[in-house]
């Protein structure tokens, strides 16, 4: 079995509970799935969940090299150097990320109203950025964006591989078929 889940802003990413907190229970009554990756507490969009630990392994492990993509909504108007930065790798300290796809796009016609909002500042722009990496470090794209000077208000994973958060609500969920030739790769 494999879940697409659209995870909402603030859902942690297990299933135990955590006193005050949402987490992946209170959505998903499907006994025996496990998200296959995660998605970071303050981040939203895609996660998958199934109950085929070779499938998760496949999902999860950056060897796949399974293309996910984000949109990121930035602080500021990145630059054409930025996003060769973003586009060539970013020294991150500990390590160097690998090449990732980087473009500038309008805010994504389908995206849903975040709550609560991001804070928004008259004197500042934003900016929308979609951004598709290989791998996934903890918290990457967060620090990919500050590193070359664009810090991530909000941050939304579209898709991974073929798999589309396209038509989901906040908190939704579909059952995919792994099995599709066009799925995941």
């Amino acid at each position: 079995m494999l879940i697409a889940f659209n995870k909402p802003f603030g859902v942690i990413c297990k299933f135990s509970p955590e006193a005050g907190r949402h987490t992946l229970a209170d959505y998903i009554k499907v006994p025996s799935v496990y998200p296959a990756g995660r998605l970071d507490t303050d981040s939203e969009g895609l996660l998958l969940l199934t109950d085929d630990g070779p499938l998760q392994a496949r999902i999860a492990s950056p060897g796949h090299k399974l293309a996910k993509l984000y949109w990121a909504q930035v602080e500021g108007a990145p630059t054409e150097a930025a996003l060769t930065q973003l586009r060539n790798g970013v020294d991150l300290g500990e390590f160097r990320t690998q090449p990732a796809g980087a473009r500038r796009i309008d805010e994504p016609a389908d995206l849903w109203p975040r709550d609560p909002p991001i804070r928004h500042r008259a004197r500042i722009p934003t900016a929308w950025l979609e951004l598709t990496l290989r791998e996934g470090k903890n918290r990457q794209v967060r620090r990919m964006t500050a590193r070359v000077g664009f810090p991530t208000l909000r941050l939304v994973r579209a898709s991974i591989g073929q798999v589309s958060v396209h038509g989901l609500a906040p908190a939704a969920w579909r059952e995919i078929d792994a099995a599709a030739p066009w799925a995941l790769k």
